[in-house]
């Protein structure tokens, strides 16, 4: 409700309309009048991006002996984006993923994870992804190729991408006061080899990784 309430006072006040009335009460602004994205990447101006870390997930699928899947979530990443609609071939990714940051639905497996024999994040905290190439199939897809760090190891991955909206929209600065800027959010996916990357041989059947992310000028 708080957050709603953020929006709505934001809303509010960048609203040409709305403006014309400082006195208007904010619960009756509707949800039309809050900025959604374009099914369309060209909406989302060139710049400067940076990860917006409340509005990201990554999520690793691991199969569990051919029974199941175990889904693990990383809560800390950092990335920037330099974004040129375009000419999506010539934007730059870089991302950083704190491997102590991962979160598991069995109590304490986390910490297991960390030791030696697994992700051994005493001597690797960080898994990195640095973009080679962007490559646009239509508005709202496309690939992302780059070089993936985990464990030390470097492998090329290559992620497809949908995008979920872009365009001008919400966003919050460091004191949580929201602002409208240019916004741009995306499902990215890829498959890994474990074995690449140096997990163990407990780790043998392929591992996919999904990212879902939103990206925002910031001033």
């Amino acid at each position: 409700m708080m957050l709603y309430r953020v929006i709505l006072a934001a809303a509010l006040a960048a609203s040409p309309v709305l403006a014309e009335n400082q006195q208007t009460d904010a619960e009756t602004i509707a949800p039309a009048d809050v900025p959604r994205g374009q099914s369309d990447y060209h909406a989302a101006a060139a710049g400067q991006y940076r990860m917006d870390p409340l509005h990201t997930a990554v999520l690793v699928r691991v199969p569990h002996m051919n029974f199941s899947i175990s889904v693990l979530r990383f809560n800390e990443v950092a990335a920037t984006l330099d974004w040129n609609p375009d000419s999506p071939a010539t934007s730059q990714l870089d991302a950083t993923v704190q491997m102590e940051s991962i979160s598991t639905p069995a109590p304490g497996f986390a910490d297991f994870l960390y030791g030696a024999d697994y992700l051994n994040t005493a001597q690797f905290p960080e898994a990195t992804f640095r973009s080679t190439d962007f490559a646009a199939e239509s508005d709202t897809a496309g690939t992302v190729t780059g070089d993936l760090t985990i464990m030390g190891q470097t492998n090329p991955a290559t992620f497809d991408v949908t995008l979920v909206g872009a365009g001008r929209g919400y966003a919050g600065d460091e004191a949580g006061n929201p602002f409208i800027t240019d916004l741009i959010g995306m499902t990215a996916v890829t498959t890994i080899d474990p074995q690449a990357y140096g997990l163990n041989a407990f780790f043998t059947d392929p591992i996919d990784i999904q990212i879902d992310g939103e990206f925002g000028v910031h001033p």
